[in-house]
């Protein structure tokens, strides 16, 4: 049966205008993106094979052209449509950091940070660069690979911490594995970036790791 003929409730486009977007499932959000099926599935039940195929929204979302193209109804058109959405995503969550003082905003700066880096497939250090009032400059991923304290170099974050002229920084680096928990060269790596920074004036308010679930925040646990 076409969606077409389904009740107007169960229809995802009209359930979502409806209810909002929170009240619908990961298919029919997917179904939405995709607009129409497959011969012999609707949107939903290709959304549906999708994700079973995929294992979740999220790998689905995070699969490379060649993988996402291989799959049934999908392309590389579709894949430019899925990028821009998650650009836009990305952008959205960076205006929201703009309009308050990082600190006054502690939520908006996970979300902006766990979208920047939780897709990543290698660890990704980057800083988040601040004024002297902690209002957002800029956002830079600075190192890529293995993050500890040979790979990521002091000299780099202060120079670019003076490009921009910062007042105030937050540190970020993603586990692909997906767990946040701080590693001894992560703190080790920490104090060394502060002890840098502090040399031009430069204070390091936080360092947040990314993984599964909230971004771990190392100043709340007292380890900066």
């Amino acid at each position: 049966m076409s969606i077409r003929d389904w009740p107007a409730a169960e229809r995802p486009r009209e359930k979502l205008l409806e209810q909002g977007p929170a009240s619908l499932s990961d298919a029919e959000l997917l179904a939405i993106f995709l607009r129409t099926g497959v011969s012999g599935k609707s949107a939903v039940d290709l959304a549906r094979h999708l994700l079973g195929r995929f294992g979740s929204l999220r790998s689905l979302l995070e699969a490379d052209l060649t993988a996402f193209s291989t799959q049934l109804g999908l392309g590389p058109a579709k894949f430019a449509q899925l990028q821009a959405v998650l650009e836009m995503s990305r952008r959205h969550l960076a205006e929201r950091l703009r309009h308050k003082p990082a600190l006054e905003n502690p939520h908006a700066v996970r979300e902006y940070l766990k979208a920047m880096l939780r897709h990543e497939p290698h660890e990704v250090f980057g800083c988040l660069f601040l004024d002297s009032k902690h209002q957002v400059l800029t956002f830079e991923a600075l190192f890529r690979g293995s993050i500890d304290n040979t790979s990521v170099h002091p000299r780099e974050v202060v120079k670019r911490a003076l490009a921009h002229n910062a007042a105030a920084l937050i540190l970020c680096h993603n586990h692909p594995s997906g767990n946040s928990t701080p590693s001894q060269a992560d703190r080790s790596l920490t104090k060394r970036l502060q002890k840098a920074l502090e040399l031009i004036d430069v204070r390091v308010l936080d360092h947040f790791i990314i993984g599964d679930g909230d971004p771990l925040s190392m100043a709340e646990y007292g380890w900066m």
